[in-house]
């Protein structure tokens, strides 16, 4: 017998995806180290990050379907992402996430992901000075 096993995505749902990625991007485009490396205009942002992590978290492979493999660290090579920046960024999330109320071992597992993805875009020496413009 083959249970049927949700997937994280179908945990989460695609609206309280939606409005995670919504509201830390909200954050990410004022927080000091990383708005620099951002565009003014999130919204193709946005809707890539949608995509993206409706893939990630198992749900329909949205982002390959348009963009092909996501090859994260190789799309994030243009930026100089240091751990400062990673930092930030996993601060922005883990505050988006207690704003929209993301709680239990749901939460626990995707953060604990996010922090490996994170870490692995790390690209430039903290010691380099962080520069960036916006795109």
């Amino acid at each position: 017998m083959v249970e049927n096993i949700p997937t994280p995505f179908d945990l989460i749902g695609k609206e309280t995806l939606h409005e995670l990625i919504d509201d830390f991007y909200r954050r990410v485009s004022i927080h000091p180290d990383l708005a620099p490396i951002f565009p003014e205009d999130l919204t193709e942002t946005v809707r890539k990050q949608k995509q993206f992590l409706t893939q990630f978290l198992g749900g329909p492979p949205l982002y390959s379907m348009e963009h092909g493999h996501p090859m994260l660290r190789a799309r994030h090579l243009p930026f100089e992402i240091t751990e400062t920046r990673a930092k930030a960024w996993l601060q922005c999330m883990n505050e988006a996430m207690d704003e929209i109320g993301l709680s239990g071992s749901f939460r626990e597992n995707f953060f604990s992901r996010l922090v490996l993805t994170a870490q692995h875009m790390i690209n430039t020496d903290e010691n380099q000075s962080m520069k960036g413009e916006r795109m």
